[in-house]
């Protein structure tokens, strides 16, 4: 006799059979329904990264309502980047603020921004704008200051339509400044703002105010529609179908290791002295 002919004989289950288990297989249709609902949203994001309709030559310059073009809260689809609107309503006193680093044309400068309050909306809703540019810091603080002083009147404003650039961390040297054109990071600077909708494009005005050159806003190229943002966001959900399906295999083959271990060690011990 050897010495492990007393060992009781032991057939632990196989991987194979702990995954036909009721249990794994109900925890698979969950996977299922649940990778499911990730692929149906990595189509639709694949559908609207892939719209290659080319923007109609000139298209952009035909001013339209803003409503027409994007919601407040969305993301400027590339269709529409660069598109000329119309809007209605006034600037929120106070609320002039200058952002750093912005060229126009060759030159870099300083541009003045406001909070235009639109008239006309559900709910209060505000645009960010970049009513002007100045060569100097000097300049453009004199003519925000001007601006904030001054009293607002409900106007009609045209310009171009330019997506959210998004905040930047400010220079440690002045941590108020602001180098990007952000309606995020301009917003947690404006007042009233209680209750308010805000678009996350921005307005490069076509009418520069008080003493502030034009900004040159040109044309946007035309071409086709394929966004990254949605393309990249339809890859993060066919990752994370797949991930459902890796789960359900970790956890399936948790147990079964485990199984086996408990198999092997009861037989063990019973055939201990």
């Amino acid at each position: 006799m050897t010495a492990r002919d007393d060992l009781p004989e032991v057939f632990p289950p196989t991987l194979r059979e702990v995954m036909l288990r009721p249990r794994w297989l109900a925890m698979l249709a969950l996977c299922l329904a649940v990778a499911g609902v990730f692929a149906w949203l990595g189509q639709w994001q694949l559908g609207r990264a892939l719209d290659t309709s080319a923007t109609t030559p000139g298209a952009t310059e035909t001013v339209v309502s803003i409503d027409q073009v994007v919601k407040p809260g969305e993301y400027l689809q590339s269709p529409v980047q660069g598109q000329k609107v119309r809007v209605i309503g006034r600037f929120v006193a106070g609320d002039f603020i200058v952002v750093s680093q912005r060229m126009n044309g060759d030159e870099q400068g300083f541009w003045v921004t406001g909070q235009f309050r639109l008239d006309g909306t559900s709910a209060p809703t505000s645009l960010a704008v970049a009513v002007g540019w100045a060569p100097t810091a000097e300049k453009a603080k004199d003519a925000a200051a001007a601006l904030n002083a001054a009293s607002q009147s409900t106007s009609a404003l045209t310009g171009r339509l330019v997506a959210d650039e998004g905040p930047q961390v400010p220079p440690r040297n002045d941590p108020s400044e602001l180098r990007t054109m952000s309606p995020a990071a301009l917003l947690s600077r404006w007042h009233d703002i209680g209750g308010l909708e805000v678009y996350r494009a921005y307005l490069v005005s076509d009418q520069p105010a008080g003493a502030l050159v034009r900004i040159t806003s040109h044309a946007p190229e035309g071409g086709g529609g394929l966004n990254w943002l949605n393309l990249f966001y339809a890859v993060e959900w066919a990752v994370f179908a797949g991930f459902a399906f890796y789960l359900w295999y970790r956890l399936a083959k948790d147990a079964w290791e485990k199984e086996v271990e408990e198999l092997t060690g009861e037989a063990t011990d019973v055939a201990s002295p």
